[in-house]
């Protein structure tokens, strides 16, 4: 240990000679190592003050570091037209009991991901890809579609549970998707480790801006606030969706899409700024030639 100190104290002078005269002097290897000592004391606080920092934060956003985490969740990215793209995260547990796919839950087991393909795959749906993921050791699954018509939706088997409508009224489109009695068959529930606390979620994705709509927090019941990229979000415990207790989720949106408006203001700015390109070429040009009739 010795001859490590002294070999960091001439390392440091051999490579910063010009300052360790006026910065170190006369110290030894002994005064390094003290500074080196303290500034690891330092580096230890600030780690422990971030990792306190970081449990406040789990603890206020009552999901832990990365969020709320949930059993099943249905992401619907919509378009004005009817055609969408659907993507489902669930455990394997969930998907039997929620969704009644027959696939094994035994843990130790490899996934059939053809045959969650097949259950997912219609006239309606084509299915682009079927990831099979962990967290905590567990299995859970995502699988993601494009749909033809949202409104043909609760024909493909997995979906049956909503009913989906899309309409236009009073000038706006109204979306509602009204999720019903799960798959769930009494008797046939396995103890896969839940707890009662499990959450569900299904999204939406809009593509217009929102009008209104009936999302409300799962814990205050208090009206849901629109994330940002346009998300609204209707939660429900997995104890009462496996009971089959109703889900109503409805929105009204403004007829003309964000994309669609965004392009035509800047298609006005340009169309705008082409204008006064070509007005102050035309009194440059026009000045230009009084000038020289003046000079004749």
């Amino acid at each position: 240990m010795r001859k490590i100190r002294w070999d960091i104290s001439g390392a440091v002078h051999s490579t910063l000679p010009w300052c360790t005269s006026a910065l170190i002097g006369g110290r030894d290897g002994a005064d390094i190592q003290y500074i080196i000592r303290r500034m690891s004391v330092l580096a230890r606080a600030f780690l422990l003050i971030a990792l306190g920092c970081i449990a406040a934060g789990s603890i206020a956003c009552k999901g832990g570091i990365l969020g709320k985490q949930y059993e099943y969740e249905e992401d619907l990215y919509l378009s004005l037209d009817g055609t969408a793209t659907v993507v489902v995260n669930s455990s394997l547990a969930a998907l039997v009991a929620l969704r009644g796919i027959d696939v094994d839950v035994n843990p130790s087991a490899r996934v059939d991901l053809n045959q969650i393909r097949a259950a997912y795959q219609s006239p309606v749906t084509r299915v682009t890809r079927v990831s099979p993921w962990r967290r905590a050791g567990r299995r859970f699954v995502q699988v993601r579609m494009s749909v033809s018509d949202v409104r043909k939706l609760s024909d493909v088997t997995p979906f049956a549970w909503s009913r989906y409508t899309l309409v236009v009224k009073n000038g706006h489109h109204v979306f509602e998707q009204i999720v019903g009695a799960s798959a769930l068959k009494r008797g046939t529930l396995q103890n896969v480790g839940w707890n009662g606390s499990e959450v569900v979620a299904f999204r939406l994705h809009l593509p217009s801006r929102i009008l209104w709509h009936n999302a409300r927090d799962l814990e205050t019941n208090e009206a849901f606030e629109t994330k940002r990229g346009n998300i609204l979000e209707w939660e429900q415990h997995l104890a009462d969706r496996l009971d089959g207790a109703p889900l109503d989720i409805k929105v009204e949106l403004d007829s003309q899409s964000i994309l669609h408006r965004t392009l035509w203001l800047f298609a006005s700015a340009f169309t705008a700024a082409l204008v006064v390109l070509a007005l102050l070429i035309w009194l440059t040009m026009r000045k230009g030639a009084e000038e020289t009739a003046t000079s004749i």
